[in-house]
């Protein structure tokens, strides 16, 4: 069994899934992919990007606003998450899914060692300034793995990430 570890920032599509499993193609080893996306669980951040949801500000009035935004995000991002296993599983592969609400980083980190991963891809939006600072993910990972890892853009074809 190869053991691939795979932080996604958001929903798989199509694409992105036929180029992570083009990846491992012509490998004698089952491939198996452990998909790890994070959630926010920051009252802060949540409370401060409300304001953002649909261009409209929604008030947190009562006690339980928080937590019921939180429930929300939680939700949302289990169902990202299980609709990107799908796009895989779809394609024959073997997935496990974890939804974090913890660092990503620290997140991938036990995840790769929990699963005796052999390589982590990091899939996310491209993100300049924290690139650029060294500030992102990828960066991040890099500097504590001890596995190769590779970062794609999502949604953007192969050849369009040169």
């Amino acid at each position: 069994m190869y053991d691939v570890a795979l932080l996604i920032e958001r929903e798989l599509n199509d694409l992105d899934a036929d180029q992570i499993i083009a990846l491992h193609e012509g490998l004698d080893d089952t491939v198996r992919y452990h998909l790890l996306l994070p959630v926010e669980n920051d009252a802060t951040v949540l409370a401060s990007s409300m304001g953002a949801l649909g261009g409209q500000v929604v008030p947190l009035t009562e006690p339980g606003d928080l937590d019921e935004v939180q429930h929300h995000v939680v939700s949302a991002g289990q169902d990202e998450l299980d609709a990107s296993a799908a796009l895989l599983v779809e394609r024959g592969q073997q997935v496990t899914v974890t939804l974090t609400e913890d660092d990503p980083i620290d997140a991938l980190l036990a995840l790769v060692k929990d699963t005796g991963s052999s390589e982590v891809i990091i899939l996310t939006q491209p993100h300049l300034v924290k690139e650029f600072l060294q500030l992102d993910w990828t960066s991040r990972a890099k500097r504590k793995l001890d596995v190769p890892s590779v970062h794609l853009l999502e949604h953007v074809p192969f050849d369009a990430q040169r």
